[in-house]
């Protein structure tokens, strides 16, 4: 208890100088957390390993209220074979976040995708496991899991990517062969009886293209016909700079808002090198894409202003639906961490707030403007 506390007044000197020196008159908060306060959390996915990475704490406890890890806490380093937990590296993550008075987010406890989720699920023996078997799988790691971090962990991306990109309404899995849209519903279940005070979420991409958010609608219709616990829509706002389909996701809060459910944001970034050719014409320009690496040397200024001009239209739409918005998070710490460095190819990237010192962008001097303002 005694290093904890020497910790947190270390922070508390930090910020305090920060904003204007110990003795001076408090400045404008210079802090997402403290911005944010009284609109809705701030968050940020991280990567499993920073309970170890000590020079990572400052910034993430100084500007975030919640954490969600990157990998530890999906299906596969979970339980890569039945009955096998592996819960090593989730332990450390959600004792560090606790420690720290980080909010947890568990992510994710169904992945709707078969290359996401551990092949033992779908099997019996030589045959596909049917309903009944998937089922019983799927309760006994959501009740290990959920269960085990029981009032700690305080918001789980229950059921992750389950929708159609295309003309189905669900994605085509094993979960949905074996079990339609019920597995869905059942995993909500489970995971209220697991942790019924945890905020259950429905968590996907895109659903604010017009397609999938009509999608979305009828899932969350189907999901409250069914008295399923879900509690929120994760929008996971991987955008691209220059594309922001604001209008877009402006029509998917406004239809959250008239179904009254809440909403977080969950992974949010804006990619500075375009990525959308990448799956364009069957993939044919990936070869050329590949080579594609413009900023290796550095992000020009006109880039990096465009991009906060971008965050600050983005805020100002999420403070104009701050009661359907509970979280916004980013996904990574920084630009040196962010997952967009390499995917869906490798090139130098800068999607976050923060460039690769964990020092304040432009963008995040335009965020920290739009929050403000909420308060006024």
């Amino acid at each position: 208890m005694r290093a904890r506390f020497h910790f947190g007044v270390f922070l508390q000197v930090a910020l305090l100088m920060a904003n204007g020196g110990l003795g001076a008159e408090p400045a404008t908060p210079r802090s997402l957390r403290a911005a944010a306060a009284g609109v809705f959390t701030i968050g940020v996915g991280v990567q499993d390993r920073i309970p170890e990475r000590s020079g990572n704490w400052p910034l993430l406890t100084a500007q975030f209220s919640a954490v969600t890890p990157e990998n530890c806490l999906k299906p596969d380093p979970v339980q890569a074979a039945e009955g096998e937990f592996n819960f090593t590296r989730s332990d450390a993550f959600v004792d560090f976040g606790g420690a720290n008075g980080l909010q947890v987010i568990g992510h994710c406890l169904v992945w709707a995708k078969d290359d996401r989720t551990p092949p033992w699920f779908f099997r019996d023996g030589a045959n596909t496991a049917g309903r009944d078997l998937l089922l019983a799988r799927m309760k006994r790691h959501i009740d290990t899991v959920a269960g085990r971090y029981r009032g700690r962990i305080a918001q789980w991306d229950v059921v992750n990517e389950a929708l159609d990109d295309g003309t189905n309404f669900l994605r085509p899995s094993g979960w949905s062969a074996a079990c339609g849209e019920e597995f869905i519903a059942k995993a909500f279940e489970f995971a209220h009886a697991a942790d019924p005070k945890a905020l259950l979420i429905y968590n996907d991409y895109n659903n604010e293209l017009p397609a999938k958010r009509e999608k979305l609608i009828r899932l969350v219709r189907s999901l409250r016909e069914k008295n399923a616990p879900v509690h929120a829509i994760g929008l996971q706002g991987h955008y691209e700079i220059d594309r922001l389909p604001l209008a877009d996701i402006e029509a998917t809060l406004g239809a959250m808002r008239e179904l009254r459910m809440k909403v977080v944001v969950s992974e949010l970034d804006i990619d500075v090198i375009p990525r959308g050719k990448w799956w364009a014409d069957g993939g044919k320009h990936r070869s050329e894409l590949a080579k594609v690496d413009p900023y290796r040397e550095g992000c020009p200024p006109e880039v990096l202003t465009r991009q906060a001009e971008q965050y600050a239209q983005l805020f100002r739409l999420f403070r104009k639906y701050s009661d359907v918005i509970a979280r916004v998070s980013f996904w990574n710490l920084h630009d040196g961490q962010s997952w967009l460095n390499g995917f869906p190819w490798r090139r130098v990237n800068y999607p976050l707030l923060f460039d690769r010192e964990g020092k304040p962008k432009p963008a995040f001097d335009a965020v920290i403007a739009e929050l403000q303002r909420a308060g006024k």
